[in-house]
């Protein structure tokens, strides 16, 4: 959309932008937000340090952020969209050569005052140079192979350059994200239930080969496998995380245990307690209403999310609101499962609530894109 064509819509101006900001959603991020705060001062015994006067200071940056992003016109993030996905597969090429290492993994951009995680970012542009391609692309070639190619390209290549980090977790995200633009910009069903069959007849033939000459994986492997379907296999090696957090998942019952009364994060039998796992502290001490509460805080965001997305007439705007609403609902999803024991520990924080920078700020950022296309969406009267 050029700047001609956008001043053309009715749309708010100066000031005025404030005043229609969706101010319901920042009321939810706050919120969420600051739950996470309470459980990093929680795990800390009692202490804003070390992780949540840090992670205050980063939300009120990113609030910043978001509401700077929210008050520039809805255009010029689509016309910024490929910039910034080329931006994010250099950052991913830099981490290969540069980047840091930790727990094993080599993900991060050492910025000095904080590691830089630019696969966080990716899950982001990735929905923005989407949005950008399906609002280009004329519907009636929204399902030729030709352009149904190019995205998928666009999808695999980051998705690539993220599993030799390795991160399974931000993978499946960057997949399943970039499968839901294309959902929702009107792709042909076939195509999805194709790679879901194959994808389907691929964990097939990983189970039947085992034992077999042609075995498609490890024994290391399998015997993760086997230690997911079953932790208790190994308590006390690959199965530790997963068998202490489904005992203090369990020990919090209906109310918890109380506010920092949580036996299984302060006696530190708990991993990750302040990352990956907070949603089980947060279980632990506030019980089945704590964490049930919180997923209404987060249901609450999807849905405020998709209703602006079905309201709003722009394509580019929509498609970006649906990708973004669905990025941050695989967050949560695959996070609780995970630490569940529903899914493998593949390392997804949970959004708003974990400590993490890159995490946070990115999110915020998403969010305030999210509220640049509802402040600039078209309107029959201001």
């Amino acid at each position: 959309m050029s700047y001609l064509e956008y001043q053309q819509k009715t749309v708010p101006t100066g000031w005025r932008k404030v005043l229609h900001l969706n101010w319901a959603l920042v009321l939810l991020l706050a919120a969420v937000a600051s739950v996470g705060f309470m459980m990093l001062f929680s795990v800390a015994g009692g202490s804003l340090r070390p992780w949540a006067d840090p992670q205050i200071k980063r939300f009120i940056m990113g609030m910043g952020l978001m509401f700077f992003i929210a008050f520039v016109p809805i255009w010029f993030w689509r016309n910024m969209a490929a910039v910034a996905f080329g931006g994010s597969i250099l950052l991913l090429l830099a981490v290969e050569f540069f980047g840091a290492v930790g727990m094993g993994a080599q993900r991060w951009i050492d910025l000095g005052f904080m590691r830089l995680q630019p696969s966080e970012l990716t899950k982001i542009t990735v929905v923005m140079i989407l949005a950008a391609y399906y609002d280009w692309l004329p519907m009636e070639k929204v399902s030729r192979p030709l352009y149904v190619l190019i995205p998928a390209i666009l999808i695999l290549l980051p998705t690539g350059l993220v599993l030799t980090q390795p991160d399974l977790g931000t993978a499946l995200l960057l997949m399943i994200g970039g499968a839901t633009v294309m959902f929702a910009a009107g792709v042909h069903w076939l195509y999805f239930a194709v790679v879901i069959a194959m994808g389907v007849g691929l964990i097939a033939g990983v189970f039947l080969s085992r034992g077999t000459p042609w075995q498609l994986l490890q024994d290391y492997q399998y015997r993760r496998i086997d230690t997911f379907l079953d932790p208790s296999t190994d308590p006390l090696g690959a199965g530790y995380h997963i068998t202490q957090s489904k005992i203090a998942l369990g020990s919090g019952g209906w109310t918890g245990r109380g506010f920092m009364q949580g036996t299984q994060s302060r006696l530190n039998f708990l991993p990750e307690k302040h990352t990956d796992f907070i949603f089980t502290t947060l279980a632990e001490e506030f019980g089945f209403i704590g964490g049930f509460s919180l997923l209404v805080l987060y249901g609450l965001i999807i849905l405020f999310c998709l209703g602006a997305a079905i309201r709003n007439k722009d394509r580019f705007s929509s498609l970006l609101t649906v990708g973004i609403g669905m990025t941050f609902f695989l967050f949560f999803a695959l996070n609780m499962s995970m630490v569940m024991g529903l899914a493998p520990v593949v390392g997804v924080p949970l959004p708003l609530v974990s400590y993490g920078g890159s995490a946070m700020l990115v999110l915020l950022v998403a969010f305030g894109l999210i509220q640049s296309a509802y402040v600039h969406r078209p309107r029959s009267k201001v």
